[in-house]
């Protein structure tokens, strides 16, 4: 159980009877009353917002979440499907929403982390998948960039790259077709050429 103050930033608890991610949170004291803490919330499985205000008094549970290796197969309609690491007759389908904005960098047979929620309430035992972590950084093929450009390149001029994913990334001038280049999942950003 986590008392008001300790339902901090990147902390799961369960709120609602549901997993909420702590997205932002701030302890305050208004003027002569008890202090307060005003989070943002995420909801891990439909990816809502929302903000609450926990009082003195208030605790709440921390959400139970495993992680566990998945390797992506394919995208099709909007659904992306993977399977167990090393067991490829247990498949399943996670929507866009699920994934995120990491759904653009997801290549053939990349590995990720699915979050499987405990949820107490369910009486089977099974955890349900309710999202996913991709690495952090990623190595992806460059298969479209416009040529290198002679010119002001002091201050490090970018281009849009386009990689085997088909997502776009902002890239330095010298990143040519064919080059291998790490990409940030988190924020779309290049980090460094491999």
């Amino acid at each position: 159980m986590f008392e008001y103050n300790k339902i901090t930033i990147g902390k799961v608890i369960i709120f609602d009877n549901e997993p909420w991610e702590v997205i932002a949170s701030h302890v305050f004291r208004k003027q002569q009353r008890k202090p307060v803490n005003a989070t943002k919330l995420r909801n891990l499985i439909s990816g809502r917002v929302t903000e609450n205000s926990f009082h003195v008094s208030e605790k709440v549970r921390e959400a139970e979440i495993e992680y566990k290796d998945i390797k992506f197969i394919y995208e099709a309609k909007g659904e992306y499907w993977f399977h167990e690491d090393g067991n490829p007759s247990k498949r399943f389908a996670l929507k866009e929403e699920q994934i995120g904005q990491g759904s653009k960098y997801l290549k053939k047979d990349a590995i990720a982390k699915a979050m499987v929620f405990d949820d107490p309430s369910n009486s089977s035992g099974q955890g349900k998948i309710i999202g996913m972590k991709l690495p952090i950084k990623v190595e992806l093929k460059v298969v479209e960039a416009p040529p290198n450009m002679k010119g002001n390149t002091a201050q490090g001029g970018n281009k849009v790259v386009k990689v085997e994913t088909g997502a776009s990334v902002n890239a330095p001038l010298f990143i040519s077709e064919g080059d291998t280049i790490v990409v940030n999942t988190e924020n779309g950003e290049y980090v460094s050429r491999v």
